[in-house]
């Protein structure tokens, strides 16, 4: 595909997944956030074993790489990743969700040397956790009228972002042999699972609560079918073209439009501490990914040499 198809790709699937942040503020507001998370998950694995069986791949684990992969991705990277997300999302609005999820690429090398001596930790890596750590900071905004809550909503989501980066350091070398659907619809189940066991484990999380409105279910079938099933499809075909490093950036655009869509359906204002912090974030991405991004940069102006 052209390098313009690509891009297009890229900024719907940015698209896709920015406005899921206001998709859950929409649902949150008449569901609780765990039994929410479950059911978007039920749903997402139910359609992509559907479109398994109808493709007729093999849908069997088999190796050990299968299962470590489906159940570490499924137990942090779907359960405890959107449970964390969306109880934090009760606190703070999508947009400062979207922009504190920019933590994952900043952190993940960090983690990655705790476990590899293959990764190196350098200065820069330093630096840039740093940076990023300082925007998780100023984004809290502690002012003294809405601590507690600015503080619990955050301390989620920052959960949330180092729960999905754990998941990517423990699953990096992984290898599945299943095919790429077959996988993510096992870990989808998996997660659903997680998530359901957390709504009896959690108080205040029963499904009992629930108000299922047509705002809310509208919400469930957005973020199931559509940034579910077909973001995360859009996501990995769009991996295959760009390559990691280039995928990073997906976490620096989502923001812009989490933040364009929940100020247009629920007039949700972007205050000066989030901006500032996604300027500290997106520092600390840069400082820690520069070798990489020069190597990149390079390679667009320079096609076909070695970087």
């Amino acid at each position: 595909m052209s390098r313009y198809g690509t891009a297009g790709r890229f900024v719907l699937l940015c698209a896709v997944w920015g406005t899921a942040f206001m998709a859950t503020d929409v649902g949150l507001a008449d569901l609780p956030a765990v039994p929410f998370a479950a059911v978007r998950f039920d749903v997402a694995a139910a359609l992509l074993f559907a479109a398994v069986f109808a493709s007729g791949a093999d849908v069997r684990p088999r190796t050990r790489d299968d299962y470590v992969y489906v159940l570490v991705g499924g137990a942090l990277i779907i359960g405890a990743h959107h449970a964390f997300l969306f109880a934090g999302q009760q606190y703070v609005t999508g947009g400062v969700a979207a922009v504190l999820l920019g933590l994952v690429p900043v952190v993940t090398p960090a983690l990655t040397r705790l476990v590899s001596t293959d990764e190196e930790f350098t200065t820069a890596t330093a630096v840039g956790v740093a940076l990023g750590f300082a925007g998780v900071v100023v984004i809290a905004d502690p002012d003294p009228t809405n601590f507690a809550d600015s503080v619990l909503g955050v301390s989620l989501v920052l959960a949330s972002a180092l729960a999905f980066a754990v998941a990517a350091v423990v699953t990096h070398s992984r290898s599945p042999s299943m095919p790429f659907l077959s996988t993510q619809a096992w870990m989808m189940a998996t997660g659903a699972v997680v998530l359901h066991a957390a709504v009896f484990a959690l108080p205040g999380q029963s499904f009992a609560t629930a108000t299922w409105t047509p705002s809310a279910l509208g919400a469930l079938a957005y973020l199931s079918a559509v940034a579910g099933v077909g973001g995360f499809l859009l996501y990995f075909t769009l991996l295959d073209d760009l390559g990691p490093i280039e995928m990073s950036f997906i976490e620096y655009v989502i923001p812009v439009f989490a933040a364009l869509a929940g100020w247009l359906v629920l007039g949700q204002e972007v205050t000066p501490a989030t901006v500032a912090g996604f300027a500290f974030i997106l520092a600390g991405f840069v400082a820690a990914k520069w070798r990489a991004l020069r190597g990149v940069a390079r390679s667009f102006r320079f096609p076909g040499r070695a970087s």
